[in-house]
């Protein structure tokens, strides 16, 4: 018996293509698939991608979803088992790196829920497939269900009962690493708290300034921010790669911790007696 005209199938659409999230997914699938180190993998991906237009914004967010995602992924991976009907074991890896990618942006950057999530579906259909996305989507659809720590009050033990674990899972360091900095530094709760939390701090970029070949104001203007001892420093405190500072790239400047650059000077203003054959 007819119920009457069906409706017509909807088009097809092809999934959009973020070019910044699809940069940071593939640097993490290049560190999980070949135990590459993201601050080897990244800069040449930046640079490739710069030469085909990125602008300094997006290289940034794509800095920080690489970053971002692989400093908190044992937090991620605790919440996600959380929101995933089966072990995390299971979840095919190329998955897995969409769903961490959706976590980070979706409890730990400003980028609102909706666009979190609607940009790694997008992400989920363009790499992993249609399929895989609605897998993708349910997971990250009950993420949003809380914020960090709320979650983080849910999948972490009590302290009480498992201090090392309480701490793994709280600041997204490996229970052997927690373990080993408790060992050698010792000390109460709030001290290796605040250590674990310094540990997670993204860290700085830090630009030295060849005399003679280069100024401070030179590398402000391309973007980086005054060091804070040394007065031929800069840092770049936004991500992206320092190749792409003019300077550096044409060798005038280059990177160099603030550490290393006030040793130099307190032996560049060290008294010589005699020939300077020791130098």
């Amino acid at each position: 018996m007819s119920t009457g005209p069906s409706r017509p199938a909807r088009p097809y659409r092809r999934p959009r293509k973020d070019p910044v999230r699809l940069l940071a997914f593939h640097a993490l699938r290049a560190v999980d698939e070949r135990d590459a180190y993201a601050n080897l993998v990244l800069p040449p991906m930046l640079r490739e991608a710069r030469e085909k237009g990125m602008d300094d914004r997006d290289a940034a967010l794509a800095t920080e979803l690489v970053y971002g995602t692989l400093r908190w992924q044992g937090t991620y991976d605790a919440i996600l088992a959380a929101c995933v009907d089966r072990p995390l074991r299971e979840v095919d890896p190329p998955v897995l790196d969409v769903l961490s990618l959706g976590a980070h942006q979706l409890l730990s950057t400003r980028i609102p829920s909706h666009a979190s999530v609607s940009a790694t579906v997008e992400l989920a259909r363009a790499t992993v497939g249609d399929g895989r996305a609605k897998f993708v989507n349910a997971v990250l659809r009950r993420l949003t269900a809380h914020d960090l720590d709320s979650w983080l009050e849910k999948v972490a033990p009590p302290y009480d009962e498992d201090a090392e674990e309480h701490l793994a899972v709280r600041h997204a360091h490996p229970r052997w690493v927690v373990s080993a900095m408790w060992d050698a530094l010792g000390g109460g709760r709030a001290g290796m708290e605040a250590l674990l939390e310094a540990d997670n701090e993204r860290p700085a970029v830090t630009l030295v300034a060849r005399p003679g070949r280069s100024d401070v104001a030179e590398l402000l203007a391309a973007g980086a921010e005054p060091g804070l001892h040394s007065p031929y420093a800069a840092r770049l405190t936004q991500g992206g790669e320092p190749a792409a500072v003019p300077a550096v790239a044409e060798g005038r400047a280059g990177v160099q911790d603030e550490g290393s650059q006030l040793v130099a000077l307190a032996f560049a203003a060290a008294p010589l007696d005699g020939p300077d054959r020791r130098w």
